[in-house]
């Protein structure tokens, strides 16, 4: 069984933070505290899967900004149990300064057929050439996805599966154009989009796992964050 954790934070704003920066100071808080603990520490420096990802802050002001003095709720996914505990008991306590978290509340998300996966926030690949759609063709993003996939599960659970099944039997961008993200000053350029999952078992086991860490890349930042429609 593919245990994904789904943890409800409760933040607080020190200061008003607009959309667009919004991922970036929930990533500094979420950093913050991983550090303070010299295992959770080391995954934070070490070039690997993170295994969790988490969407924006919610509800979405009609301004585009989140408001100082103003709770939000953040939900944070993951498979790993240590970091489900620490993002339920640990990052209570954390602040920046611009947020403090508050209350957490964990549970277990059911695993169950599931027909569709849809981004809540962007899904990044990153391509030598800027951005995918200059040198990939549709097939070959597909097969990105796929592979980033594949690569978390063999990384997480030490088994190496099969590229030979289907993964995807859809693939719709809800965007017209892509979508700009800012990161450490660069803009990389992302997509929503609405994933159909094929009924095999490897491909139902990987969009449970990706419910979990979110696809594409990035997800520790934010990004590729995956809500899901069971059948």
């Amino acid at each position: 069984m593919i245990k994904v954790m789904q943890i409800r934070l409760k933040i607080y704003l020190l200061k008003d933070i607009p959309v667009s920066g919004i991922q970036a100071e929930t990533a500094s808080l979420i950093d913050r505290g991983l550090v303070q603990s010299t295992e959770l520490a080391r995954l934070h420096d070490e070039n690997k899967y993170k295994n969790y990802c988490y969407d924006s802050l919610f509800p979405i002001e009609p301004d585009r900004i989140y408001h100082r003095d103003k709770i939000y709720t953040l939900t944070i996914r993951t498979i790993d149990g240590k970091l489900a505990r620490f993002f339920e008991r640990q990052l209570v306590n954390g602040y920046t300064e611009t947020m403090k978290a508050l209350t957490a509340e964990i549970k277990l998300i059911s695993q169950k057929h599931i027909d569709l996966l849809f981004s809540l926030t962007p899904v990044i690949l990153k391509c030598e050439s800027g951005f995918w759609k200059d040198t990939l063709s549709i097939e070959q993003y597909e097969e990105r996805l796929k592979i980033n996939l594949l690569k978390k599960w063999n990384q997480f659970y030490g088994e190496k599966l099969s590229e030979d099944f289907e993964l995807f039997t859809g693939i719709e961008f809800l965007n017209k154009a892509p979508i700009a993200v800012e990161y450490k000053g660069i803009r990389l350029l992302g997509d929503k989009l609405r994933l159909h999952i094929a009924e095999n078992r490897t491909a139902q086991a990987l969009a449970q796992m990706a419910v979990g860490t979110g696809i594409g890349e990035m997800n520790a930042r934010g990004y590729g964050t995956c809500n899901y429609r069971w059948l």
